[in-house]
């Protein structure tokens, strides 16, 4: 007899199905007891479980095409995750797969669903419908009608497979799915494939502004995670992360989680602070879509400082009431009597901006700069795991950026505007307080004097916001960008891939330092200058030197520290001619003791 856990090879199955299902595929399910198993889903901050997948077992994905009935097969399949699901008694989400070429089928049962959730005692909240595609093109007015089809139910939707037929990235946005999930061939080997990489960028930022989450679909390895980890992407699945089980795990291992988990250090000018939209937040007791236009007018009338009303049903935000659009609508003859006993909903702004709590103030900002200007007065509303729990409105926002713009305008270099010695020195400490492991890298040019001095400031000023410019393209979201002074930089990098980051980095270096020099210089491969004492060198073209310094927890107690291993390292960088990475492997070593007004230079 086969079972879920060891499958009978293809031929001898369909062999020994085809004896069985003569008494048909429910008979076969009874004889067999099978099981579904379930691949957990995990928020990559956390290390928590935030679902499950279930997967129908394989035994009855194969009996239903021997037998011709994909539809029984997927209803058979539904029935026995959602009671496996609840024997188990997992907790969390259970995301059920429902294809849509078996939903637009015309024999297609309707309330089946509903029934196996009362049989197995779970609610339609507990559950997410997955839709996918997989043969037929499907319009999407048909997709929508889909959708709108289980959210009258109660259930949340997902829908995976946007390469395979859903009709561009503007089409699901208007859709609004409550999660996005991105299929595993994007996926594979994303940290080397910069097409890749910009596709899931493109995915993520879609899905911020559509208010989606992006679950990555299939991860298998390391370096795939630490990259997704680095797009801003949250949560996903996979065997590199726990394979399927009938009893899944419901945390992530130790030494996964260890490698995700870092302080989120923002390299922006602008918001050199991991402030999120709860430093915004309000409590604002919401109304439900039955109250009525005359009790809201009420509350905005006791309460002048009230500029929005949220409507939320179920802890489920829906829309807006902005003061004074229904100041001015009652002002008009007639509307008060008209409206005052109608629901409010007639008076909600049903595409409100709703944001995570755990928004950064940076993403904010864009989200509302890039929406309608009304959003600015009318403010937004914050979740928690898709539940109201507040509002912010604009004029906070702006407030909160002005401040953090003149604290990181206070300690910026005012060429490049990144942060200088103070920010820097900060950061490290903040990292090794929490224990983080981290990459120091100084960055150095090599024969920018020289270049300084024959070309002038103005052009000595250019290479090196084009340094800055570099060094932003190459860093990830979580690397930290700070410019001590002059041709020298620091990085914090937090990306596992920082070495290739950093090879990227020369790479560009090399292909942009020969436009910087007259077509003369270019062609003898450097220019002469006089030095100090007034004897002429002939010094090559600009190269630049990184020395890096691995930093794990324990290891140095602050950044003085640091800075006395970064200065180590960097006079072995300036021995490597050309374009070159050093890396320090000579540590623990017995720093040197440095002044207090050479650190980090």
């Amino acid at each position: 007899m086969p079972s879920d856990s060891n499958p009978l090879p293809l031929d001898e199955f369909e062999l020994y199905s085809k004896e069985k299902l003569a008494r048909g595929l429910e008979a076969f399910v009874r004889e067999n007891a099978l099981e579904a198993k379930f691949q957990p889903i995990f928020d990559f901050n956390t290390g928590e479980v935030i679902a499950f997948e279930g997967l129908g077992p394989i035994e009855l994905t194969r009996a239903a095409k021997v037998n011709a009935s994909v539809l029984e097969g997927e209803y058979l399949s539904r029935q026995i995750v959602l009671a496996t699901y609840a024997k188990r008694g997992l907790v969390g989400k259970v995301f059920l797969n429902v294809s849509l070429d078996v939903l637009l089928q015309s024999e297609v049962k309707t309330g089946e669903t509903l029934k196996y959730l009362a049989e197995s005692g779970l609610s339609p909240s507990e559950v997410v419908i997955k839709l996918s595609k997989s043969e037929s093109a499907l319009e999407d007015q048909l997709l929508k009608q889909a959708i709108d089809h289980y959210r009258a139910m109660g259930f949340q939707i997902a829908l995976c497979n946007l390469n395979q037929g859903f009709t561009g990235l503007g089409a699901w946005a208007s859709l609004k799915p409550d999660y996005v999930q991105l299929d595993h061939a994007f996926i594979v080997n994303i940290h080397q494939d910069k097409v890749k990489l910009e596709i899931a960028k493109s995915i993520y930022e879609v899905a911020l502004h559509a208010g989606a989450k992006v679950i990555a679909e299939g991860v298998d390895a390391h370096s795939d995670l630490m990259a997704l980890r680095d797009i801003g992407i949250r949560f996903g699945h996979g065997n590199y992360l726990a394979e399927p089980a009938v009893s899944p795990i419901q945390s992530l291992q130790q030494e996964v989680l260890k490698s995700l988990l870092r302080m989120e250090l923002p390299r922006e000018n602008i918001l050199q602070t991991s402030a999120t939209v709860t430093k915004l937040l309000t409590y604002v007791l919401p109304a439900s879509p039955s109250t009525t236009n005359a009790e809201v007018f009420a509350r905005f009338e006791s309460n002048p400082e009230l500029y929005a009303i949220p409507v939320v049903q179920d802890g489920k935000p829906l829309g807006l009431i902005n003061r004074s659009r229904m100041i001015d609508n009652y002002a008009r003859p007639f509307r008060r009597e008209l409206l005052g006993d109608k629901y409010c909903e007639t008076m909600m702004d049903g595409n409100a901006i709703i944001v995570d709590y755990q928004m950064s103030v940076q993403e904010l900002s864009e989200l509302i700069l890039n929406n309608d200007p009304r959003h600015l007065s009318s403010g937004f509303m914050v979740v928690e795991a898709g539940v109201y729990v507040g509002m912010g409105n604009g004029h906070d926002l702006l407030r909160l950026i002005s401040s953090m713009q003149i604290n990181a305008a206070r300690y910026a270099n005012p060429l490049t505007l990144l942060p200088g010695n103070i920010p820097i020195c900060d950061q490290m400490d903040l990292l090794i307080q929490a224990k983080a492991s981290f990459v120091v890298c100084y960055f150095d040019l090599d024969n920018f004097k020289p270049y300084n001095d024959m070309y002038g400031f103005q052009k000595g000023d250019e290479v090196i916001q084009l340094t800055a410019k570099l060094l932003s393209k190459a860093c990830g979201s979580y690397d930290f960008i700070g410019h001590i002074g002059g041709d020298d930089f620091i990085v914090l990098f937090q990306s596992v891939d920082w070495e290739k980051r950093c090879q990227d980095f020369l790479s560009d270096i090399a292909l942009s330092v020969p436009h910087l020099y007259s077509e003369e210089d270019r062609l003898r491969g450097g220019i002469e200058a006089e030095d100090r004492k007034g004897i002429k060198h002939f010094y090559p073209l600009l190269t630049m030197s990184i020395a890096s310094v691995k930093v794990t927890p324990g290891m140095f107690n602050s950044h003085h520290q640091i800075s006395e291993a970064c200065t180590s390292a960097k006079k072995q960088a300036k021995k490597s001619p050309g374009n070159s990475l050093f890396i320090e492997r000579r540590l623990p070593f017995i720093p040197v003791p440095i002044k207090q007004d050479e650190l980090l230079h």
